[in-house]
């Protein structure tokens, strides 16, 4: 990759051999269609080269794009590079004040059973205009000022490690965890995202928001080109390890991708550690985030996905079918 002054620019690349280019070509354009909603950007890296992007109208690839939870699995990494530095036990309790009482059975939640989203903790995860939502009253309510500490405030509502429930306010929490292991949060945190992360990739987009009290708002709030969150995805194919530099620890992406319990009930997807599991096939694992943000990891076929837009949540199962099939044609 070559710097240039907003970072570092994608080498390109053609489709490899194996693959039909007017595949490809009709597989996009399915992408763009209506009935996927508003496609925004579709980047596609293969061998670690740029091989295909495409923008909707009026957009172009320095536009920054919203992560809603891709931001999630951009939160595991940044766990990744305290586990690295010795600083944080993933096995061991929360580091969570609000659980710290004498009896308090929350203080058992482990940093594991938060990143698996299995902490038992009481969140409705609601994005319906008019039903009680515990994640808009978070970001956008009384909640928006401490996200950890509203998101903490909740009870049980089962046993720690006995049921999967997807909440943005267990990211939170564990964003402030990652805080306070470092030893300070606000500025001086997003330096360290930078430094160790951002900055290290080439991602020069990337803009991470805080809350008042210096919380990254690692559930839903992070902005960057589609070409950067590629970036991202790219880490994670390549097991953590960046221009011969190992950056997460050895074995941290097996541990994002390693299964979760979940109940025979779940309706939610298959979910390691912050990261989906399966949507492109067995061997992928996807960032995915609301409204149909999406960076899916392809090993088997050295492979990220990027898809940016906006569609219906009704719909998102078009989205994900449409991206298997995607990866499917580099097989």
């Amino acid at each position: 990759m070559t710097g240039t002054g907003t970072g570092m620019e994608w080498p390109v690349g053609p489709l490899p051999p194996h693959v039909n280019p007017a595949a490809i070509q009709a597989k996009i354009e399915e992408g763009f269609a209506p009935v996927l909603g508003e496609t925004w950007a579709i980047v596609a890296i293969h061998g670690g080269r740029l091989v295909f992007e495409r923008y909707g109208a009026g957009r172009t690839a320095d536009e920054t794009c919203r992560s809603w939870s891709v931001a999630k699995s951009v939160t595991h990494a940044l766990a990744g590079l305290l586990v690295l530095d010795g600083k944080l036990d993933i096995h061991g309790p929360a580091d969570v004040p609000e659980w710290s009482g004498p009896g308090d059975p929350r203080g058992a939640i482990t940093l594991d059973q938060l990143l698996r989203m299995s902490s038992g903790l009481q969140f409705a995860e609601v994005y319906v205009p008019g039903q009680p939502s515990d994640v808009i009253e978070m970001l956008f309510g009384a909640g928006q000022a401490d996200t950890a500490a509203f998101a903490a405030s909740f009870p049980l509502a089962r046993p720690p490690g006995s049921y999967f429930s997807y909440s943005s306010g267990t990211t939170n929490i564990v964003s402030r965890c990652l805080a306070r292991a470092f030893g300070a949060s606000g500025t001086a945190f997003e330096a360290f995202m930078r430094e160790r992360l951002f900055n290290l990739l080439g991602m020069a987009s990337a803009t991470a928001r805080f809350d008042a009290a210096g919380t990254f708002i690692g559930s839903s709030f992070l902005f960057a080109t589609a070409r950067d969150f590629a970036r991202f995805g790219q880490l994670y194919l390549q097991d953590g390890v960046w221009a011969g530099r190992r950056l997460l620890p050895e074995g941290w992406v097996q541990y994002a991708r390693t299964p979760t319990f979940q109940q025979a009930d779940c309706i939610d997807g298959p979910y390691g550690a912050h990261w989906w599991l399966g949507l492109a096939g067995s061997q992928t694992f996807s960032a995915n985030g609301y409204e149909g943000q999406y960076v899916v990891v392809c090993p088997d076929r050295d492979l990220v996905l990027v898809r940016h837009g906006v569609t219906p949540e009704a719909d998102q199962p078009l989205v994900q079918a449409w991206l298997g099939e995607l990866a499917a044609l580099f097989g």
